[in-house]
């Protein structure tokens, strides 16, 4: 099984650059640790930018039960499509990152840990630069 914890850190300032940040493990075995910088993006939309850009990492695993661990409920809802969200950049955004899942021959599981405090301190840990 592929594990994959990631982030996506919005900067301070409009026009600043974001920070995208995973680590992907096959069974509890680091395969692969990235941090990095790409152009801004608005912060509703990073997580999911972030997402895409993961997918885009994970392809090589598509055939493999695949669990991606993130810190951001409202990230779940937009890929359930049940957020509640009018912004249209996110409806897109949101839009092209179910499409690439889509893709991925097995399903791809998303678990929000941010109501688990054990879960969300190994996540931090895990994703310390």
């Amino acid at each position: 099984m592929i594990t994959a914890y990631m982030v996506g850190i919005s900067g301070y300032y409009e026009g600043e650059d974001i920070e995208i940040r995973y680590r992907i493990y096959d069974n509890e075995e680091l395969v692969c640790e990235k941090s990095m910088l790409k152009e801004y993006k608005k912060p509703a939309i990073v997580n999911l930018f972030s997402l895409i850009t993961l997918l885009n990492e994970l392809e090589k695993y598509s055939d493999r039960e695949i669990v991606i661990v993130v810190n951001d409920a409202a990230l779940i809802e937009q890929i359930r499509g049940t957020s509640t969200s009018k912004n249209k950049d996110v409806l897109k955004t949101a839009s092209i990152a179910r499409e690439r899942i889509k893709e991925f021959r097995k399903p791809i599981v998303i678990k929000d840990i941010s109501n688990d405090k054990v879960e969300l301190a190994k996540w931090n840990d895990i994703l310390k630069p």
